[in-house]
């Protein structure tokens, strides 16, 4: 590849991070924000933001596809080295929490075109994960269901959904949103309130 290819071809990468990156910031800002608009924003002609995303619909989605690797990633990075599974929910709930509470709105418009249905098989191995992590601690008495573990996986995803279109209708702050989310879906798993409360209060007084 020669020195004129690489530096197109990182060029062209760097407009694609700033096409994302601002049109995130302009949906979340004015939903029905318009190609021509994050164009503008992004300090490209729309013949730039069309060569990288032929519609406005494939921009969201790669979007949303960001959205769920970020996610998928906190996820891992939260259970890390965490033995118990409650504390792993705790600790996983939380670091979901705050990566979801960014892309709240990016998720609401998303089912616009997206379809719920299409967010939901991007979210299929995170789901998977914690249906292993529930799984086990469902085995080990930690929490008890009458629910099995991946129908209690599809349980805690639609919380958390509920929780993020709580927080968008203005029933719920988003500083106490995550650990209110995080207590639910724990005593959703069985867990004594109170037992649940406390576990939050100390996972979120370390992190």
């Amino acid at each position: 590849m020669t020195a004129m290819t690489t530096g197109n071809t990182s060029r062209a990468d760097a407009n694609r991070r700033r096409i994302l990156d601002v049109a995130l910031a302009e949906l979340l800002r004015d939903p029905d924000a318009s190609m021509d608009q994050i164009a503008r924003a992004a300090g490209v002609v729309r013949r730039t933001v069309y060569g990288h995303f032929p519609s406005r619909e494939a921009l969201i989605s790669t979007l949303v596809d960001g959205a769920v690797a970020a996610l998928a990633d906190a996820d891992a990075k939260a259970r890390e080295g965490v033995t118990d599974p409650a504390e792993a929910v705790a600790r996983s709930v939380l670091a979901i929490w705050e990566i979801a509470d960014r892309y709240r709105l990016l998720v609401a418009l998303a089912q616009r075109t997206v379809t719920v249905q299409g967010i939901r098989e991007r979210l299929a191995p995170l789901r998977a994960a914690k249906a292993r992590l529930l799984e086990r601690g469902l085995k080990e008495g930690v929490f008890s269901s009458p629910l099995p573990a991946p129908a209690l996986a599809y349980v805690h995803e639609q919380l958390l959904f509920a929780v993020t279109e709580a927080v968008n209708d203005g029933l719920l702050t988003a500083q106490e949103a995550g650990r209110s989310a995080t207590v639910t879906i724990l005593t959703a798993a069985g867990m004594p309130a109170s037992t649940a409360t406390a576990l939050v209060a100390r996972v979120s007084t370390e992190e």
